[in-house]
């Protein structure tokens, strides 16, 4: 492989500075022949007619940029014959993990994840543990911690599937460690992760929905949003940030266009009638849809009080609207493929849990008529 800088001319008047590694061509099927680079902009940048007082800071830029392109040849030469690099193996793990984290940043459900990963393990990881201590021993211990010894802010045992959850984030830095050669092997092949555990996704019936609509809630504006997310399967977080400029009333009906807040995937959501009712008397294009909702204990424990003088039982959060939306939608004829472009599901076997809900209930049904008496 070739590594060089190289420089491109742009519209500001400057020039960037980049690195091309050039892997070598081939001939396609077709008998051309295709050429195999890849690059890396430096984010490094100097002028196309420098001053006198740009001229000195052009150099140093250069110099900069010539002094990284070195550091990838080492790289290269390292791997082609395996010489160990002294310098990585010194890094302290906190660190790389950290910085791991950070570069997930605008994946909020993600990044989420790596902080939370990353908290246990700054209680399990001495702060200046490098990479040249990690050994199997060290992924067997967090294991066993994440298993036995981590709790949560409520001091409870963690759920199965967040001891699933930070163990594979810790696995994805130790496999990213190896392939950038952090480490010298692969320590994973001997250490069996955690089995995702299938969490209860309560929801309400038909029946429970309806008697919800007919019981007093304390704050009109959580009534209307919780009603709202049971017709339309919307998160909290994009009910929340609505404004009515993402609020299309169109010939055919209504739909939101919206950047979903979870996955950052641009959605294109029709709503019923009814749906529509609930969002109320069209405002200003910035302003919020739900002006005055509230995250927090304060409207959470509305939701229980407002769920018992409905007369139901059921433990039910905001999130389990969006529950009720799938069960729903199922029962009543729409199959899993639209439940979960709905959803904004990014793979089909995430909307397939509320299926085998879908199975329980005709389970059930099949002891509703009374015994025969024989």
């Amino acid at each position: 492989m070739k590594i060089s800088l190289k420089q491109k001319k742009l519209k500001n008047g400057l020039v960037s500075l980049y690195l091309e590694f050039y892997k070598g061509s081939y001939v396609d099927k077709n008998g051309k022949r295709k050429h195999q680079r890849e690059f890396e902009y430096l984010e490094l940048y100097i002028s196309q007619n420098p001053s006198s007082q740009d001229k000195l800071k052009d150099q140093e830029t250069l110099k900069l940029a010539e002094e990284i392109l070195a550091i990838r040849k080492a790289d290269v030469i390292q791997g082609k014959y395996q010489i160990k690099n002294a310098r990585k193996s010194k890094i302290r793990f906190l660190d790389y993990f950290e910085q791991l984290k950070e570069e997930r940043y605008n994946s909020k459900g993600n990044y989420g994840n790596w902080d939370a990963a990353l908290k246990h393990l700054r209680k399990y990881c001495h702060p200046s543990t490098t990479f040249k201590d990690i050994n199997e021993n060290f992924i067997k211990g967090f294991k066993k911690y994440l298993d036995t010894g981590a709790r949560t802010k409520s001091n409870l045992e963690l759920s199965q599937n967040s001891k699933y959850s930070y163990f594979n984030k810790f696995k994805a830095a130790l496999k990213e460690a190896y392939e950038n050669g952090y480490l010298e092997k692969n320590l994973l092949k001997s250490v069996k992760g955690f089995d995702q555990g299938e969490s209860k996704r309560e929801y309400l019936t038909y029946s429970e929905l309806q008697a919800l609509t007919k019981a007093k809630c304390k704050y009109e504006i959580l009534k209307n949003a919780f009603i709202f997310s049971c017709l339309t399967g919307l998160r909290w977080s994009d009910i929340n940030n609505m404004t009515w400029s993402e609020v299309r009333d169109e010939d055919s009906g209504s739909r939101i266009i919206f950047r979903q807040q979870k996955t950052d995937g641009q959605e294109y959501l029709y709503i019923s009638d009814q749906a529509r009712e609930l969002l109320g008397k069209r405002q200003s294009e910035s302003e919020r849809v739900f002006t005055g909702l509230k995250y927090g204990a304060h409207f959470n424990a509305e939701i229980l009080r407002w769920c018992m003088r409905a007369g139901l039982t059921k433990h039910i959060t905001f999130h389990s609207a969006r529950h009720t939306n799938a069960v729903l939608l199922l029962e009543n004829g729409a199959d899993i493929y639209t439940v979960s472009k709905r959803l904004g599901h990014k793979e089909i076997r995430t909307t397939e849990i509320y299926a085998k809900i879908i199975d329980k209930k005709m389970k059930e049904a099949a002891n509703i008529i009374p015994e025969l008496k024989v």
